[in-house]
């Protein structure tokens, strides 16, 4: 079964083929961060006109890589949400117009499901039941997932997402707009004994955690100490040192707690390197298999929702006549697909090619 994934939830437009046989076909990803970056975020207008604007090109682009025309194509696949509401509709519209003018089923997926099974893009990716920790710009979730729909949330950002933060820490620092991979970049730069910051949450029971006052405390530290570019990189990597120890306690309980077998991270900030080698080390202490998204597919893209959708499609789940997009949806809410499907893994690396603004 030949799968067209489409992504739209916010800033980036994502076009991907996934083939349960032969893996990914072709993969396009549009970022849409020299967009947005004058006003130091997302504007939905902006993100939902480009994606009007990308989308039908993207495909053909994504077709021809494929070798593939329109009617070869076994189903569609977008993401419902969650996410912005005009930019989901704009993905959701193109993808259901496309479906039925093929005849061919379209289904959509749940953004942060896609982000779940991504690693499995990659060769180090794990089959259920394990621990997911799911990091992105709007969302912070520990998850035990006993099988690809059964999900069970056992802890949560209270208050502000992981990414969120570092956006906002990062505009403290007069870093612009994305502010993860500027923070993570600043940090390494910076001195790790000269500011310490708390690690919210983790005196207590319990696998929730908070990043909010982490906040606070960068800007008591800003406005207390010199205004200097080494004083910048060093409560840069005080604030990530936090977030990164925050995720390690809590996924150390979470492993101890729930005996589950493997952890899975995904999201964006699962790209960070120093998250990555804590849990890494984490996963060899306690023994159990520590699985990432290969970088490329660790941000928004389509090859997740093309995957994602894949195995539900071919499980044969479909959308009714009516539709809608969900701004705000429970992961909770999802259900398993009626079999379960294991599609082929990647079988190679197809062009990905950065489609380019007219």
């Amino acid at each position: 079964m030949r799968v067209l994934g489409i992504e739209t939830s916010c800033d980036e437009t994502g076009v991907a083929i996934f083939d349960g046989e032969h893996g990914l076909l072709a993969d396009h990803l549009y970022s849409q961060v020299d967009s947005h970056q004058r006003y130091g975020g997302v504007v939905p207008e902006i993100a939902s006109r480009d994606h009007v604007r990308k989308l039908a090109p993207m495909v053909s682009a994504a077709l021809a890589e494929a070798q593939m025309k329109p009617g070869d194509l076994d189903g569609v696949a977008y993401t419902a949400g969650p996410g912005l509401a005009g930019a989901l509709l704009v993905g959701a519209g193109f993808a259901r117009g496309l479906a039925a003018g093929l005849a061919i089923p379209a289904l959509g997926i749940h953004h942060m499901e896609g982000h779940l099974v991504a690693p499995l893009l990659g060769p180090g990716g794990v089959e259920p039941p394990f621990l997911a920790l799911l990091v992105s710009g709007g969302h912070t979730l520990l998850v035990a997932v006993e099988r690809i729909g059964g999900y069970d949330i056992i802890g949560e950002s209270l208050d502000d997402a992981a990414g969120e933060a570092f956006d906002k820490v990062a505009k403290m620092l007069g870093l612009g707009y994305p502010g993860g991979p500027a923070v993570e970049k600043l940090a390494a730069g910076g001195d790790p004994g000269r500011f310490r910051f708390p690690r919210p949450m983790t005196d207590r029971p319990g696998l929730d955690m908070s990043f909010s006052g982490l906040k606070t405390h960068v800007m008591n530290a800003i406005g207390a100490a010199p205004s200097d570019p080494q004083t910048a990189a060093d409560i840069a990597r005080a604030f990530s040192d936090a977030v990164v120890d925050t995720f390690a306690i809590k996924c150390r309980r979470a492993l101890r707690a729930t005996r589950l077998p493997a952890l899975v991270v995904a999201g964006g900030v699962s790209a960070n390197q120093a998250l990555r080698a804590r849990l890494h080390a984490i996963g060899e202490e306690l023994g159990v298999q520590v699985a990432f998204p290969p970088l490329r597919y660790a941000t928004d893209n389509g090859a997740m929702i093309a995957l994602a959708g894949h195995m539900r499609l071919a499980a044969g789940e479909r959308d009714g006549a009516a539709f809608a997009v969900h701004p705000r949806w429970l992961l909770t809410a999802l259900r398993p697909p009626a079999l379960a499907v294991r599609p082929a893994r990647v079988s190679h690396t197809p062009g990905a090619a950065q489609a380019k603004t007219p």
